[in-house]
This record gives structure tokens, sequence and C-alpha cells, in this order.
């Protein structure tokens, strides 16, 4: 695996955990962001029900709404988002989901802006201070 970034969500905390696999920068902000995405859907905050496994439609919808969040927070921040390797092992969920729900890219990506607004509010919290 040359990209590997694994996190827990603790407590309303992010604990990310840089291994020293992913050297790149920007990968690793990426991998942040997907993080942080995950991270915002936890029962007592965005609640997006996430006691899902791979391959099922909710845990590739989940994986969406991570990759679209950091998609945007990329884009907000002017960060480019690469695509990594390990992608396709989800692409496949992705279409699969796509396939058989005609609202699964919208549903996903209205997720996705909420978590990203979701987590700009702590900016805006914090610059108000």
């Amino acid at each position: 695996m040359p990209h590997v970034c694994t996190g827990k969500a603790l407590k309303s905390c992010i604990h990310a955990i840089r291994c020293g696999i992913i050297t790149d920068t920007t990968l690793w902000t990426l991998c942040r962001y997907r993080h942080k995405t995950h991270w915002s859907g936890a029962k007592n905050l965005l609640d997006r029900g996430k006691n899902n496994k791979f391959g099922d439609a909710a845990y590739a919808f989940e994986e969406l709404v991570a990759e679209l969040g950091a998609a945007f927070l990329c884009g907000a921040t002017g960060v480019e988002s690469v695509p990594r390797e390990d992608h396709s092992q989800y692409i496949q969920n992705w279409l699969k989901a796509l396939k058989s729900d005609k609202k699964f890219i919208f549903s996903a990506s209205s997720q996705a802006q909420k978590a990203v607004d979701y987590l700009f509010s702590f900016q805006e919290q914090a610059e108000a201070a």
C-alpha cells in the first residue's frame, strides 16, 4: 500500500496517525480532510449513521461523502486534490450505488457540503473570539 492514512474518532477528537508512509504534504492534507469529514458524521454531530461495512451502500455513501468533502475543502483552501491509488476499491462501490440510486450523488454532495459548512463553523467561531 503506497499511501495509508488511518484515523480514529474518539470523544469528538480526531486522531490521525502519520505513520511515515505518506510523505507527500498534499496527500497528507487530503487524508486529514477526509478524516475530518468522516468525523463530522458522528452520532453526536451530523449523525450520518456510520456503522457500515465495506461493500454495502451505506459504506459507499459515507466514503463518497468523505471524498467529496475533502475535495470541497481542498477547493476552498487552495490545496490540489490528487487521486490516490487506493481509491479504486471505492469506485466500484460508488458505481454500483449510482446505478441503483439516481439521487446517490446529490445526497452525498449535500451531506459533504453540510460537513464542510460544519467544519468551517469552527474557523468562524475562532475568528469571532
